[in-house]
């Protein structure tokens, strides 16, 4: 598409690009009810370093149609070699780790026609697959009652694409992760646990469950948690920890924990908690691991409310004492391994004025909001997030004495918000490059996590459900609303 643009003289014309997704994550057996948004500073960074280089131009000079002509003419090469991605763009944005809803702009592109369009496929590539896992780590941190949660996914997840999985994991509820290398890149301590072939190994040499437990806890005294599912967890893992906890207590040292990584998790929590309180170890905690995801942390948790107590276990205490290792649900997403997130022509700048663009659709959902807008969210007087509002650009919203908003794609639901009902507006877009300079500073993962624990502060109860969450409202102003069906109505004329 550059090329045919390119060869018409359209490559320079300044158009806006919109990124956006469709609807929540359906995770078959539950479904989302808002997603955390991520991915954008690594989309700046790649863009501030990428060029076409002579190797790129050369792989596309080879490139022949089916009858051996060359697909892309010497002229257009030699544009794509002068060409930058960033320096001729401006790109506007919601901040990482703010709560975002379907059909809300996420990033908007402005810019020449030619590198606009270029910049799609990879600005969907790194920027849903983010917003994906950064979702689902929020949900599982949530069912977890906020308990602390590593992330476990490297060896379940898509090659290099590890590192955004786990920045993700990290940006939407993870405390910590596994991998090494991404804890010191991003600034934090790697957090694991030995795995089952150290107790192989050694017993395969002879040597008993407890001393393989003991040979690992000498060398890691003040850090030792250990896996006890090996044989048996209550009969054998459990006893011979017991055991090995009371040496390193002798020796000046408090243990940390068990992990649990197969069984019924939740009863072998409150046995383990049992015993483990029993021989006057109330405080080591007991990482669980094995398939977890927001759902079944959600079922161990509710188990514990119910069946801790006839083990004279405080349930409360015991799920305060959880710490959760999620793998391969989180890292993948499991259930929906992919965002329906889509960028889209919304207006085009011709003759001293900008045009807006649209696409209907057989399927509604499939149907592009037009023009140039700007994007807001209402608070309640409760300072509940009520809703977000795609306004015109010359509109402002907190000046309004009525918001008299409508469905993005059918006119004939809306509603009427007076400002007495508005505790507060805000404006969520933020410029992050300004003709090709970057204008923003990129927060910290713990200053954007912040800013996620505050969003999801301010969504309804309904809202943050695991199963069957209400809807957010998504809106569009009165005026977008006059827009969008002056367009329909020319084009169903024409």
């Amino acid at each position: 598409m550059a090329q045919l643009y390119f060869k018409h003289g359209h490559h320079e014309k300044e158009v806006r690009f919109e990124h956006f997704f469709r609807k929540y994550p359906d995770y078959v057996t539950s479904k989302a009810g808002y997603c955390i948004n991520a991915g954008l500073e690594w989309l700046i960074v790649w863009l501030q370093n990428t060029k076409f280089t002579n190797q790129d131009i050369a792989c596309l000079r080879s490139q022949r149609t089916s009858d051996g002509k060359r697909i892309f003419e010497e002229n257009f090469l030699r544009w794509l070699e002068r060409s930058s991605l960033l320096d001729s763009l401006s790109i506007e944005a919601i901040p990482e780790g703010r709560v975002v809803h379907p059909g809300i702009p996420l990033t908007v592109v402005h810019g020449p026609l030619g590198i606009a369009q270029i910049l799609e496929t990879a600005l969907l590539n790194q920027l849903n697959y983010q917003i994906l896992v950064a979702t689902k780590a929020s949900r599982i941190k949530m069912a977890g009652h906020d308990q602390l949660l590593l992330e476990f996914g490297t060896r379940r997840a898509q090659d290099r694409g590890v590192s955004a999985g786990v920045r993700a994991a990290l940006i939407g509820g993870a405390d910590f992760t596994s991998n090494v290398a991404a804890s010191h890149f991003f600034g934090y301590e790697p957090k694991g646990t030995h795995s089952h072939a150290m107790i192989q190994f050694y017993m395969g040499l002879g040597h008993s469950e407890q001393e393989a437990f003991q040979i690992y806890a000498d060398l890691y005294p003040d850090n030792c948690i250990l896996l006890v599912d090996t044989i048996n967890t209550l009969e054998s893992g459990i006893p011979n920890a017991i055991r090995v906890f009371e040496n390193l207590r002798k020796k000046g040292h408090e243990p940390l924990g068990i992990r649990l990584d197969s069984g019924d998790l939740a009863y072998l929590s409150i046995k383990s908690a049992r015993m483990l309180d029993k021989a006057g170890f109330e405080n080591t905690k007991i990482v669980l691991s094995n398939e977890l995801d927001e759902i079944n942390i959600w079922q161990i948790i509710t188990q514990i409310e119910e069946e801790a107590g006839q083990y004279n276990v405080d349930p409360d205490r015991l799920i305060k004492r959880l710490i959760y290792g999620v793998g391969t649900r989180l890292i993948t997403s499991s259930g929906e391994p992919a965002l329906s997130g889509v960028y889209k022509l919304t207006s085009i700048h011709h003759d001293g004025r900008w045009i807006p663009t649209t696409k209907f659709s057989e399927s509604q959902s499939k149907s592009i909001i037009p023009g140039n807008k700007k994007i807001w969210r209402i608070y309640s007087r409760s300072e509940k997030s009520d809703a977000d509002i795609m306004a015109l650009d010359d509109e402002c919203l907190p000046e309004m004495e009525t918001l008299n908003l409508y469905h993005p794609f059918d006119p004939d639901k809306h509603r009427n918000v007076n400002k007495t009902e508005i505790s507060t507006t805000e404006s969520l877009l933020e410029k992050i490059v300004d003709n090709g300079k970057i204008v923003y500073k990129f927060p910290s993962i713990d200053d954007i996590r912040e800013m996620r624990i505050k969003d999801i502060a301010s969504l309804d109860s309904g809202v943050k459900r695991l199963i069957h969450p209400h809807v957010y409202h998504v809106s569009i102003s009165e005026r977008l609303n006059e827009l969008r069906q002056q367009i329909a109505g020319a084009l169903r004329i024409s």
